[in-house]
Order: C-alpha cells, then structure tokens, then sequence
C-alpha cells in the first residue's frame, strides 16, 4: 500500500486553528508529547552533530527548540510552526541568554534555501501533514550529510477509541488515520534520504472517563482533522453508545489510550544535484528580515 493511498485528505486550515486555540492548555496536557521529545533528543547523543543551522519543525510551544539552544549554543537555532498562537506561546518562555528564532510557516513550504540546515528535528507534526511534501522540504533545505530526526504516530494509535466509535454505530471514522512506519519509510527514500532508520514504541494513557480522554486530545490540539471528518455535533445517544463500547478495555478501573510512537531519522546524501533552482531566502537573510521586523 502506497503512501498517496493510505493518507487521509486533511483541512488544513481547520487544523491550524485547532492547534491556535490549544496554545494556551497544550503545556498542562501534552505529557506523551514530552515524554517522547525527552526520548527525541536523547537519541542525539548517539550522533557527533556539530550543526550551525538547527530548525524545530513543528516547535509548538518551543520545549525542543529551547533544548537544542541548550545542547548546541553556538548554533543557530529556529522554531518552525504553522500555528501563530503556538510561536507566541513559545516566545513567552524563552530566555534572553539563549534566543530561539521564531518563524511561522507551513512546513510542506519553508521559507529557507536549499542546503541551508545541519539537523532538523520534528516531534509529532508529520500526522497533521503531507508527509512526501514535508519530507521533500526536508531534503531541499538540509545540507550534504545533514541529519532528521522525527517522530509520527502509527495506525495502532488510539485504537480503543478507533473501536468503541466503530461499534457504536457513527456513521463515519471519529479518529483520524495514521500512517504506517513502512510507507513513512518509503516516502523518505522517494524524498532521496540515506540510510532512512525507523523503529516504533507503544506508550500508555490511563484515564477515568472517555471524557477525560477527549479532553486531553483538545487540549493540545490533536483532533481529527480529515476532510471528510463529520462536521456536525454528535448526537449524546452516539456519545453515550461509544462510551459503553470503549468499557470493553477498562483494566482495574482505568480506560487506556494506545499511541504507537514512529521514531525516524536519516541522513542527506553528501552530494547534492546539480542544476537545481530555489528561490527561497537564506537563514541569514531570514534572520535580517526577523530583525527589520521586530523594529517596525
């Protein structure tokens, strides 16, 4: 099964707003997405990285970008985020010492040159993209020999939710669809990454409610944001029917919620085409602009 086949048609647009209005609870709820960056940036120490160039894609709040200043101070570091009231969020926590560029883009079309980043790091944007578009951005912009590291989420995630909609009769799927590691894998090497290395981990949400679980996914921004979601209230009888249906997994009074965690890096080839064309603008051009901007 092809990437192009398996990945949902997303609204985009609706996404976005979905992760704007999240930016002021996604801290207080985003315990998998920390747990997992931790793990994230863990890996790097395995690598002997010396970047000058580092992009958070997908920064959110900033926590990772914050910590690779941290890890590679001489670096240039740049949180990258669609949502405008997530780089806000992150602009109130950083510190002065050790700043963090902020730059609001869509990252399926950055604004950077071509061979202009040494490592870029992603923790749980590719669900709410394309990931061959993401994953092309990803290998213009990275140098020869510039390293990803990434995590996405699988199609075991939130299984137990997938199941007690599907059985409590909704008309169409409630859960947006994840994509599986081994099309992710493919779509790297169609990007033209190296040595593409994947490999998954299962974590584990215990809740007390449905509604605590549906709560949480709010919070931080993560509904389903497919085109053909359904667009209307749902109905309490539906609610209800899914919420007896999800009872089925309840172990010693706690409702699980599965996450398959997609962890993902690669390298650039050391060598880059020739004759290619870019018109984008250079990280140091960028960082002039931000400067202009922040004295209009």
């Amino acid at each position: 099964m092809s990437l192009e086949s398996s990945a949902p048609l997303l609204d985009k647009r609706w996404a976005r707003r979905s992760f704007d209005r999240a930016s002021g609870t996604y801290d207080a709820a985003a315990v998998l997405q920390s747990e997992v960056r931790c793990s994230l940036l863990r890996r790097l120490e395995l690598t002997d990285l010396k970047p000058r160039v580092v992009i958070d894609l997908g920064a959110g709040t900033g926590h990772a970008a914050r910590a690779l200043k941290r890890r590679y101070p001489a670096a240039e570091v740049i949180a990258i985020d669609w949502s405008l009231g997530m780089l806000r969020a992150a602009g109130r926590h950083q510190a002065w010492f050790r700043p963090v560029r902020r730059v609001c883009a869509d990252a399926e079309r950055l604004p950077l040159a071509e061979g202009s980043v040494d490592l870029l790091l992603s923790n749980f944007m590719l669900p709410w993209t394309d990931p061959d578009s993401v994953f092309a951005e990803c290998r213009r912009i990275l140098a020869p020999r510039g390293f990803l590291s990434f995590t996405t989420l699988g199609p075991d995630t939130l299984k137990e939710l997938r199941t007690a909609w599907r059985e409590s009769g909704a008309a169409q799927p409630r859960v947006l669809q994840f994509i599986d590691m081994h099309d992710i894998g493919d779509a790297l090497i169609r990007s033209g990454f190296a040595a593409p290395v994947l490999d998954v981990e299962r974590y584990t949400l215990e809740y007390t409610d449905v509604r605590h679980l549906a709560a949480d996914l709010r919070a931080v921004g993560a509904r389903n944001a497919a085109a053909a979601r359904p667009k209307g209230l749902t109905s309490p009888g539906t609610f209800a029917a899914m919420q007896a249906a999800y009872e089925q997994f309840r172990r010693e009074d706690r409702l699980p919620a599965t996450y398959e965690v997609v962890f993902g890096q690669a390298w650039a080839p050391t060598q880059r085409a020739s004759g290619t064309r870019s018109t984008e603008i250079s990280v140091a051009e960028l960082k002039r602009q931000l400067q202009a901007r922040r004295g209009a």
